[in-house]
């Protein structure tokens, strides 16, 4: 649903937030493969604060747990890849959400290039959870979601 292969992002689906925020990472052949050998294991999440099980490269139907600590609250994120991207021009992948995970959607984190400059693009589809306990907190954690992008966006730098 969020495509990180399409350097245009159309519509989603009905029914979610969508959401598309991009920053410059820096700059030239150097930063943009660095960057995307780190997004390629996780790193913008790593470098965001989480921690991510099991380690390794992302792949497509690999699934993993993705950890946050917040506020003294362990928050467990189950998640699996759905789609990655690894050209020249552009490197990123896509997750979906898993029953457990306290939203239900998709992600996507792309790193690319815009003549010299090397853009970290954060794409991602949201809705609550279908039921339990994050369902009533799910204003809570949409706020929680645009710390997350602005720590994505300053992770790879």
């Amino acid at each position: 649903m969020t495509h990180p292969a399409q350097a245009a992002w159309g519509a989603g689906p009905a029914g979610y937030r969508r959401s598309e925020v991009s920053a410059v990472i820096g700059h030239g052949e150097d930063t943009f493969r660095r960057a995307a050998a780190a997004l390629l294991r996780w790193g913008v999440k790593t470098a965001s604060g989480f921690a991510v099980a099991p380690e390794g490269a992302v792949r497509p139907g690999l699934r993993v747990t993705v950890t946050a600590r917040v506020a003294g609250v362990t928050v467990t994120e189950p998640v699996q890849v759905v789609d990655v991207v690894d050209t020249p021009e552009r490197a990123g992948f896509s997750y979906r959400t898993l029953p457990g995970h306290p939203v239900r959607g998709e992600e996507a984190f792309v790193v690319h290039r815009d003549g010299d400059d090397v853009v970290l693009t954060v794409r991602s589809l949201t809705r609550a959870a279908p039921r339990g306990f994050w369902r009533a907190g799910f204003p809570a954690l949409l706020v929680a979601q645009r710390v997350a992008r602005r720590r994505y966006l300053r992770s790879l730098r």
